[in-house]
């Protein structure tokens, strides 16, 4: 069982297997091909995650601690068939719900222009849009887009709008399938993306997307990067038609001297929504829960594919 904390740290855990530490270190702690359980180290990358994973002949289950699992994709074709992935759902609903209200309302009420008045000793006072009476449209309705619902409910909004990639009914409302996002862009205020990273999502949010969006609307992306052509939003912003508030960008890291550091109206955060201090009780509740029911032979949590099925 390779899991990226060590064993002793994690209270709970079933006794009776061999656990291994790895973090995404140069050295394996073991051969990858006795690995059954491989829980893939946090926010290392692609290329960390998915290094050990060609020679994982035994494996049977991928246990990823993030929300997303396009990081490991990739690899799926080298394990065996019956392989389960599964997600962290359950452990980032929290933090990355507080970060998208965070660039919400740091976006409209002018947080960083006051920081960088700060820096200067400026009083840069003036008013600025409230999150009040806005219409928001959150495209990608899972347990991370219902969580920054539940954040936005005392906000007094006019109106929120959800989409996702099937229609269904919620307690607080429809949720509109992909089919019908042009005819509600241009109602929104404010559109948040949490969507997954799949090849239907890739590039949603291309020119076309963006100038459906409403004069003076705000993007706030905490879904990932890929989600957003990034020419096609850097064009809008330098002319000034929208803002955006960017905890995810393409590509990421963003380096030195990429023009979307110093675009008009753009707050960006480090992709931050997850790491923070409720990520590892959560991830090792959701650990010890998965590896009690791996031994015991119940169903999984959070299975998002089985290979080759």
């Amino acid at each position: 069982m390779w899991l990226p904390f060590h064993a002793d740290e994690i209270d709970g855990l079933p006794e009776g297997l061999d656990y291994r530490f790895w973090d995404g270190g140069p050295e394996f702690p073991a051969d990858p091909a006795a690995c059954e359980f491989y829980v893939v180290p946090y926010m290392k990358g692609p290329a960390v995650s998915q290094r050990p994973m060609a020679d994982m002949a035994s494996v049977q289950v991928v246990q990823t601690l993030s929300a997303g699992v396009d990081h490991v994709q990739p690899s799926l074709k080298f394990l065996r068939p019956g392989v389960r992935l599964c997600n962290a759902q359950g452990v980032h609903e929290a933090s990355t719900g507080e970060l998208a209200l965070a660039l919400i309302l740091a976006s409209l009420r002018g947080i960083p222009g006051f920081v960088r008045g700060q820096d200067k000793e400026e009083w840069r006072s003036g008013f600025h849009p409230a999150l009040a009476d806005k219409s928001v449209l959150i495209v990608g309705y899972g347990s991370i887009g219902s969580a920054i619902e539940d954040r936005l409910a005392p906000f007094e909004l006019a109106r929120v709008a959800r989409v996702a990639r099937s229609e269904r009914t919620t307690a607080r409302g429809p949720v509109h399938p992909l089919t019908e996002l042009n005819s509600l862009l241009p109602e929104a205020d404010v559109v948040v993306l949490s969507t997954p990273l799949t090849q239907s999502t890739r590039g949603l949010v291309n020119a076309d997307f963006l100038s459906r969006m409403k004069d003076g609307a705000l993007l706030v992306n905490v879904a990932r990067g890929p989600v957003v052509d990034t020419k096609a939003l850097l064009a809008e912003l330098e002319s000034g038609r929208i803002t955006a508030a960017l905890d995810v960008t393409d590509p990421e890291p963003l380096p030195k001297g990429h023009p979307l550091w110093h675009a008009p109206g753009v707050l960006i955060s480090p992709h931050v929504g997850g790491p923070t201090s409720a990520f590892l009780p959560r991830a090792k509740r959701l650990l010890v829960d998965q590896l009690n029911r791996f031994v015991n032979r119940e169903p999984l949590r959070n299975v998002v594919l089985t290979t080759g099925a």
